[in-house]
């Protein structure tokens, strides 16, 4: 976010133990604090987009989506974040379905990753013609966008934009190197700070995969692991609703 010079703001919604290798432990932030935490940003800042991410818990999931209400926020960003870059489970059971349930139907997009669309959609997601299908699927639960990232793909990496008319895929561009470490987190930031400039989505999300790809191209090796992405390779801010 502040490489597309826009003041980002967080709730914090669990503590984590984790390295570029693996999730240790988890230990998540009781609801009525994560709403606490949102109702003081709202009440001091404000936000002209919000995203969500790593929601562990169905009460977390609820006291996120009142939240939404209470503050009547808009361009939500919904990243329903399941499993980590390495695999390991960061939510509970049952977000899913809460997810599903309650943040879809108050989201202008949900950016999912092949195995988040399958796991929202109950679908088998691993062509470009099943990320279709489950594209769909969610602007039927609700989701008034949909994005759903094929980095995962064989072959060439597709996204799949869907706004309940028309399908469009997204070519994309698969860079060498080891597994990088919060691609879908930076891709979906990158695109709530568009809408936040002002930008439509359409430009958002084409200048959130362009940064995406410069990120991945920059990005530090680890110890141990994949890469860390360079956040810090910034964006021309050129177009209108260029002011931060």
């Amino acid at each position: 976010m502040a490489a597309f010079r826009v003041l980002g703001c967080s709730a914090v919604t669990a503590i984590t133990v984790q390295d570029s290798v693996e999730v240790r432990r988890r230990f998540d932030l009781p609801p009525e604090l994560v709403a606490e935490q949102i109702d003081a940003v709202m009440g001091d800042v404000g936000a002209c987009a919000v995203k969500t991410g790593m929601l562990p818990t169905p009460a977390i999931v609820s006291a996120v989506s009142e939240a939404v209400d209470r503050h009547g926020m808009r361009n939500v960003v919904v990243d329903p974040v399941l499993r980590s870059s390495s695999g390991s489970p960061l939510t509970a059971e049952g977000v899913d379905a809460a997810i599903r349930e309650l943040l879809l139907p108050r989201s202008l997009v949900v950016a999912p990753n092949l195995a988040e669309a399958a796991a929202l959609t109950g679908l088998d997601v691993g062509t470009v013609a099943e990320m279709e299908d489950a594209a769909r699927a969610l602007r039927d639960l609700g989701a008034r966008r949909v994005l759903i990232k094929g980095g995962h793909l064989d072959g060439p990496p597709i996204d799949v934009l869907y706004d309940g008319e028309r399908l469009s895929r997204l070519p994309g561009e698969r860079i060498p190197g080891p597994e990088r470490h919060g691609t879908g987190c930076t891709l979906s930031a990158a695109i709530v700070a568009g809408l936040a400039r002002g930008w439509d989505l359409g430009v958002s999300i084409e200048r959130a995969r362009r940064y995406l790809r410069e990120a991945i191209r920059s990005s530090t090796a680890t110890r141990r692991g994949g890469e860390f992405l360079d956040h810090f390779v910034g964006v021309s801010g050129e177009g209108e609703g260029d002011q931060p």
